[in-house]
């Protein structure tokens, strides 16, 4: 299929993002009002603009609202707290759907606060979480669990963000990955993708796309060797994507590998989120194509326009097709 057939089929398809839907907020500071503060003598970091964006799986959802797809949701956890409120209000920005966003109290929104310099334009200063460090609420977790199989039936294509990169605070726990794993068999005309920085090797029966970092490491814990095939079989996965940066992709299937190559950049201005751009794009290609490749042709396509914007960018059908016929 031509690259405008393949956008032309996404206002007909609608897609669920699972897992930590975090927020980033984007400050600008401005240097020269960084005078020490009277009581403590500590220079002040002067904020006189932010904007917020959803990020991790909200980055995902970002993507898949630019790119056309009808219909766009979110299911996960945040805090009953005033960055939960900003999330919500970004994603409403967008058109996704935030029904799907538990609140627990006692819970804290994971953000990202970054500081940009207003005279430079660069991120200079370390970066402000506001993170979880201890397991998912029970409550929140039932919740979780209880909504999944109906919002699975209410979508096309499901997406898994597994951000957390230690064992507390995420919000795709043991028990969800079970549940996902048992549900995903029932549905074999949906694409189910899962995108994981810690515990990809810890998904079965879905469709799974590591970057190389993390294939590798998930490798050596299994196997104490790199062999990304018996990593899709351990996970009994049909295909596994492997992104490797701007080398490209390399898509296995049972008996099959094949490396899709991307477009060169020379200069990409921000990588950030460039796997979550590849992950909407491919995701959404694999509904409408059937075909593996096809998929992570499209998703290369996708994050070669991404990387040329600063912080988590997105791309529009427009864009797309312009980048296929460059």
């Amino acid at each position: 299929m031509t690259t405008a057939e393949i956008l032309a089929e996404f206002p007909r398809l609608s897609a669920l993002v699972v897992g930590d839907i975090c927020l980033d907020r984007w400050s600008t500071y401005d240097p020269d009002v960084a005078e020490p503060s009277r009581e403590t003598g500590i220079p002040r970091i002067g904020v006189t603009r932010t904007e917020i964006t959803a990020g991790a799986g909200g980055t995902v959802a970002n993507n898949l609202a630019a790119l056309g797809v009808g219909r766009v949701g979110v299911l996960g956890v945040i805090g009953d707290d005033g960055f939960g409120h900003e999330l919500a209000m970004a994603l409403a920005g967008r058109g996704i759907a935030s029904d799907g966003l538990i609140r627990a109290r006692g819970t804290q929104t994971f953000t990202y606060t970054k500081l940009i310099n207003a005279k430079t334009g660069v991120e200079d200063l370390p970066r402000v979480d506001f993170i979880s460090t201890t397991p998912l609420d029970p409550k929140a977790e039932r919740q979780v669990l209880d909504v999944l199989p109906s919002a699975i039936d209410r979508f096309d294509v499901i997406l898994v963000s597994d951000q957390a990169e230690t064992s507390a605070g995420g919000v795709v726990t043991p028990a969800v990955r079970q549940l996902l794993a048992d549900l995903a068999p029932n549905y074999p005309d949906k694409v189910f993708l899962v995108d994981s920085r810690a515990r990809i090797h810890l998904f079965q029966k879905l469709l799974i796309k590591p970057n190389r970092d993390e294939a590798e490491s998930a490798c050596q814990r299994l196997f104490g060797r790199v062999d990304f095939q018996a990593l899709r079989e351990y996970c009994h996965s049909r295909l596994m994507i492997v992104t490797d940066g701007a080398n490209g992709a390399l898509v296995l299937e049972p008996r099959q590998e094949t490396f899709c190559k991307t477009k060169p950049i020379s200069k990409p201005v921000d990588i950030c989120g460039a796997g979550d751009s590849f992950s909407a794009g491919a995701a959404m290609a694999l509904a409408v194509t059937g075909s593996a490749v096809e998929s992570a042709h499209f998703g290369n396509l996708v994050a070669s326009i991404t990387i040329m914007k600063k912080g988590t960018g997105t791309a529009s059908p427009a864009e797309v097709l312009e980048a296929a016929r460059g």
